[in-house]
Formats: C-alpha cells, structure tokens, sequence
C-alpha cells in the first residue's frame, strides 16, 4: 500500500505527487471528477486548493473529497525530476 507525502498543483487538473517511497509521480485527474462529491474540484481554483491529509495519507479537499492513495500512484507517470517551476505557475 502506498501513501501520499506530499502534492503540488501543476496546472489544469494536473498534480506532483511524492510517495512514501520517495517516488514522484504527475497525475492528471481530470477525467476522474466524476459524482457529486467531486463536482466543486472542476473549479480549477477549488481544485488547486488540495492538501495532503496525514491521517489518511493521501490528497483530499475541504469538502470531504479524496483519492485512494494506491489509486493515484498507478495512475501517475512517473516523474524522475521535480515539474519545472514554469509548469506550476500556468
């Protein structure tokens, strides 16, 4: 089982994950916002608005949203060098 250290916004619906085990992985979500719980993260604002909650080790939102953390690292690309700077301000 996985858990999610850290989460930065990248762009879009976009975001750099770090595991547990030091892995960086860049997943985009876009197509995973499906059902009620999930429709206020279409907002990009809300979206980007995400934090890592270390009780549940893994991304979540004020409104009770999250994501399995072994979900997420399967459908991350893995990234071997942190996203430019330039990717995380578009």
């Amino acid at each position: 089982m996985h858990f999610v250290t850290s989460v930065s916004y990248v762009s879009g619906y976009r975001l750099l994950l770090t595991f547990e085990d030091g892995s960086m992985r860049l997943v985009d979500l876009e197509p995973h916002l499906d059902g009620e719980i999930f429709d206020p993260l279409r907002d990009t604002n809300y979206f980007r608005t995400v934090s890592v909650n270390p009780d549940l080790a893994t991304i979540v939102w004020d409104n009770g949203a999250d994501m399995s953390p072994d979900f997420l690292y399967e459908l991350g690309e893995p990234v071997d060098e942190p996203v430019p700077l330039t990717m995380v301000m578009a």
